[in-house]
C-alpha cells in the first residue's frame, strides 16, 4: 500500500474516534509535518468526508457526525464498475427475498447516499441512462452462499436438503446430504458448490438453488485435494459429461466468437490470418448448428467427424433449395 494511502487511512480512523485533535496533534501521531496534515485533511474532504476545523489558538480538526456511513473512498471509474456491476445483478424482476438479485437491487438503491457528494451528479447519470437485460436464471440465497463461505473457511460440515435435475415436484422427498464444503463456483450465471459428499465417499457437484434448510455442523474435516484441477474445472467437466467435445476453425477474432456465444464454455486460440481455433461442448449436432448459426461466419468443423458430415448436408441442403428455381417461399 502507498505511503500515502496509509497515512489516509490513519488519519481517518483517529478522526473517526470522535475526539478534537490539533494540527500538531495530528502531525505527531502520524509522523509528518502540520503542512502534510493540511494537505491530507484537503484530500479527505475531496473524498466527501465532512472534516470540520477550528481555526486560530486553541483550533482543533474533528469529523462531523450526524451520517449514517462515511461516504465511501472511491474513484470515478470504480464507483462506475459497482453500479453496473449492481445493475446487471438486479436487471429485470426484484427476485426474491434474500436472493442476490434482490439485494442487489436494494444496494444500487443505496449506493448514492454512500458516496462523497462529487459523484452524485454522475450516479444520477448513469442511473438514467441504463437499461439491463433480464436473463431468465435462476437465483442462489446470499444467507446460503454466507453460510457455505464460513463452512469452508473454518473446514465444518454441512447438511442440506437437495433436489436434483427433473426433481421438481417429484412425490418423492428431497434426499439429505452431509458433505465436506471446498469450494463454491459461479459458472455461466449459476452457482454451485464443490464438496466432498461423506455418505457416497465421493466428490459431489451441487447447484445453489436447488439447496435447502443448510445447516452446519459442529464436525471438521481435514481438507481433501481435488482429482484433477480447480473447483471450476470440477464443475465444467460435470457440465460436459453428457455432451460431445467439438474442435471446429471460425473465420474471426477470439473476441469475436466470444461476443456470439457469451453463454458457453469455450477454449480460444489465436490461428493465422484471422481465424480462431476454438473447442466446445455440445449436446448434438443439431443445436451447434443453431450455435454456428450465431457467428453468421465461414467455420469449419474438424472434430467430430459425423457431426461435419450432418452440418454439410444441412447446409447444402438449404443452400440447394433456396437456390432453385422453382422454389418458392411461404406467401
Amino acid at each position: 500500500m502507498p505511503d500515502v494511502t496509509r497515512r489516509m487511512l490513519d488519519l481517518l480512523t483517529l478522526l473517526q474516534t470522535g475526539r478534537e485533535y490539533s494540527c500538531a496533534g495530528l502531525a505527531g501521531s502520524l509522523g509528518v509535518s502540520e503542512r502534510t496534515v493540511r494537505r491530507d485533511v484537503d484530500r479527505l474532504r475531496g473524498y466527501g468526508y465532512p472534516v470540520r476545523t477550528r481555526p486560530g489558538p486553541g483550533g482543533h480538526y474533528r469529523l462531523a457526525a450526524g451520517r449514517a456511513m462515511p461516504p465511501v473512498m472511491l474513484e470515478d471509474d470504480e464507483a462506475v464498475a459497482i453500479l453496473l456491476g449492481l445493475a446487471a445483478s438486479s436487471a429485470g424482476s426484484p427476485g426474491e427475498p434474500g436472493s442476490i438479485r434482490e439485494a442487489a437491487s436494494r444496494a444500487y438503491g443505496k449506493l448514492e447516499q454512500i458516496l462523497p457528494s462529487r459523484l452524485t451528479p454522475m450516479v444520477t447519470s448513469l442511473r438514467t441512462s441504463l437499461e439491463a437485460d433480464s436473463l431468465p436464471t435462476v437465483d442462489a440465497g446470499i444467507a446460503d452462499i454466507s453460510a457455505l463461505a464460513t463452512a469452508i473457511r473454518d473446514r465444518r460440515v454441512v447438511e442440506f436438503e437437495y433436489r436434483r435435475a427433473g426433481d421438481a415436484g417429484a412425490s418423492e422427498p428431497p434426499s439429505r446430504r452431509r458433505v465436506e464444503p471446498h469450494r463454491q463456483v459461479h459458472h455461466l450465471l449459476r452457482w454451485y458448490l464443490v464438496a466432498w459428499d461423506q455418505d457416497k465417499q465421493d466428490w459431489r457437484i451441487f447447484r445453489l438453488d436447488r439447496l435447502r434448510a443448510l445447516r452446519q455442523r459442529t464436525q471438521t474435516f481435514e481438507p481433501r485435494s481435488l482429482p484433477t484441477g480447480t473447483a471450476l474445472d470440477q464443475v465444467q467437466a460435470g457440465a460436459n459429461r453428457d455432451r460431445t467435445r467439438v474442435v471446429l476453425t471460425v473465420e474471426a477474432s477470439p473476441a469475436e466468437v466470444a461476443a456470439a456465444l457469451p453463454y458457453e464454455a469455450l477454449e480460444l486460440h489465436s490461428a493465422q490470418h484471422g481465424y480462431t481455433r476454438v473447442v466446445l461442448h455440445s449436446e448434438s449436432w443439431r443445436w451447434l448448428l443453431l450455435q454456428l448459426s450465431h457467428l453468421d461466419r465461414p467455420v469449419v468443423v474438424h472434430e467430430p467427424r459425423d457431426w461435419a458430415e450432418q452440418i454439410r448436408r444441412v447446409a447444402g441442403t438449404l443452400l440447394r433449395d433456396t437456390g432453385h428455381p422453382g422454389f418458392r417461399g411461404p406467401e
